[in-house]
């Protein structure tokens, strides 16, 4: 609801009224989703085709689920997404949007302009997004994670009805079913019709971390005979050359792996120009330690945005030389100077929308010894650095 208020007064041309004051409350009405499903699609009788509602919209709300009755039946049970593939029988296809509201949830049918209300599940609708993009990291495939979370959140089920829960060709469930199998997460039970259950999550997770941890001390193991036996092979009689070189990357992993491989190779100083958004992401991946620990030996000096989140990390650093830029410096991007030979310099790329919703776009950096580069942004540091005040730093008790 939006509230609002005036005041008025009315005067008989020698005295005024009291003042009165007026309240109106607005109670915005729900606007329909409206349903589009693309297409129209074609293919021969047999074929796989892919579908998908992504260009269907909410004006007022958002769409909390895609429903399709892929059998003309009249119920649209017979898959769920926004995206979905199906075996191409010469039927016709229909979408549904469902839109929540506090008490019910609505269901729209834009082919036949039919309404009906439901009662609102109750239960906690926790979105499975981190879920899904931890799984992904711990190696797991798209559509395994997709098996995996339906069967941990169902009973046990035959592959079958995996299948048509998730759209997903009988063949391929049963390979995923069984990759799922042979890593732990999920179990057969020995009956006829076959069915699978799932490993507890908690148990699914650690497994996949545990398999993780033992390939990287694996790779320990081996990494001191690979260095031994990549310094036995001969070396070429070249003299070498410093080169002007640059690097790309991508993902917050990889740049703070360079950030910090700059400070454990710096000798004689760092300057840092960190903006507001990388201050915590740099302190919370353990660069900002290892800086504190150079800063001791050597000379390092961090410039940031003066703002409360800034001074809320900064306040946590013991270091002497940190100053806050003007405000309208904020435009400038992060990046780190060492020895002034090279220079990482990171480049945040916003997709549209992401301001809206609140998601920070793609960061990727370029890192390089090209000399020019590194005195210009060496330039630039200083000229910041000397028109910008120290100011206290408020130390945390």
């Amino acid at each position: 609801t939006i509230s609002d208020s005036f005041a008025y007064q009315a005067t008989d041309g020698t005295d005024n009224s009291n003042v009165a004051t007026v309240s109106i409350t607005i109670t915005p009405l729900n606007d329909p989703p409206v349903a589009e499903a693309n297409g129209p699609y074609s293919g021969d009788e047999g074929d796989t085709v892919s579908v998908n509602g992504t260009g269907s919209y909410d004006i007022d709300g958002s769409i909390v689920a895609y429903e399709w009755d892929l059998d003309n039946d009249g119920a649209y049970d017979d898959a769920t997404g926004a995206e979905i593939s199906n075996i191409w029988d010469g039927s016709l296809m229909e979408v549904v949007l469902k839109e929540s509201s506090e008490k019910v949830t609505k269901l729209y049918d834009e082919n036949t302009g039919a309404w009906k209300l439901i009662r609102k599940d109750r239960g906690p609708a926790k979105s499975v997004q981190p879920i899904e993009n931890m799984l992904q990291k711990l190696g797991l495939s798209k559509n395994e994670i997709r098996v995996y979370i339906f069967l941990a959140r169902s009973k046990e089920r035959k592959a079958s009805e995996i299948s048509e829960a998730l759209s997903l060709h009988r063949t391929e469930t049963y390979r995923i079913l069984r990759d799922l199998e042979k890593i732990g997460l999920v179990s057969s039970v020995f009956e006829k019709p076959l069915k699978f259950i799932a490993t507890s999550f908690e148990q699914a997770i650690g497994t996949l971390i545990e398999a993780k941890k033992l390939k990287i001390r694996q790779l320990e193991k081996n990494k001191a005979q690979l260095i031994k036996i990549w310094m036995s092979l001969p070396k070429p009689e070249v003299k070498q050359e410093r080169k002007e070189v640059f690097q790309i990357l991508e993902g917050e992993e990889q740049i703070t792996l360079k950030a910090n491989e700059i400070v454990q190779v710096a000798r004689r100083e760092i300057d840092i120009f960190a903006v507001e958004e990388d201050i915590s992401r740099l302190y919370h991946s353990g660069f900002m330690d290892r800086l504190e620990k150079f800063a001791r030996k050597s000379n390092a000096r961090l410039l940031t945005n003066d703002s409360p989140k800034s001074r809320f990390f900064v306040n946590k650093l013991d270091m002497p030389n940190v100053r806050y830029v003007r405000p309208d410096a904020k435009e400038i991007s992060t990046f780190i100077l060492a020895d002034q030979e090279q220079l990482l310099f990171t480049i945040r790329k916003t997709n549209k929308g992401h301001s809206e919703n609140g998601k920070r776009g793609k960061i990727a950096a370029l890192w390089t010894n090209y000399d020019t580069f590194v005195k210009t942004l060496s330039r630039l540091f200083f000229e910041l650095w000397k028109t910008e005040k120290k100011l206290p730093i408020v130390s945390q008790t």
